[in-house]
């Protein structure tokens, strides 16, 4: 078997860059964690969310140790995941941004157990308590026990590969 392209590229990378390259063909559900703090609503998008355990229920995400919304979120104790649909590109460059409202311009509505915001358009979201946090590398671990979810959408979810959203049916 000769060698493609891409084998050749990726021999070429800096093994940083090579593992951000190679781990980007895997595509990752993206959503939004948001959560309702003493000093207003907080949120943050996330391309790392996962299933951990059915007994408990329990997921998890992976965000960035810099980030600066994560504090609030975990300080709350509660939040809600929003899982994107495929045509809500937009509400993810409103929460990757660092700082100002997130919120604005977005219709949410609180979520019962915890009053952490649900995003209107999501597919599906998930109230959860922050069971553990671990730190790994350049980011946390944080795993929330399911509390409450549904699915409300039956649309494509939004997901990212190859450095691009797009989406999965």
């Amino acid at each position: 078997m000769g060698v493609n392209q891409d084998e050749q590229l990726s021999a070429q990378l800096a093994p940083r860059d090579r593992f951000r390259w190679v781990l980007s063909h895997v595509p990752t559900t993206v959503v939004v964690v948001t959560a309702a703090c003493s000093d207003g609503p907080a949120g943050l998008a996330i391309g790392s969310f996962t299933s951990i355990s059915l007994d408990p229920p329990l997921v998890g995400f992976f965000p960035d140790l810099s980030s600066t919304s994560w504090p609030r979120i975990r300080s709350a104790g509660r939040f809600c995941v929003n899982v994107l649909a495929y045509d809500q590109e937009d509400v993810v460059g409103a929460f990757a941004k660092s700082g100002g409202d997130k919120f604005s311009g977005l219709e949410s509505r609180p979520a019962r157990g915890t009053g952490s915001p649900i995003l209107d358009g999501a597919i599906a979201w998930i109230e959860c308590e922050l069971d553990d946090e671990i730190r790994l590398g350049d980011h946390f671990l944080a795993v929330g026990r399911v509390l409450n979810l549904s699915a409300e959408r039956n649309d494509p979810a939004l997901v990212f590969c190859r450095g691009a959203y797009t989406r999965i049916a």
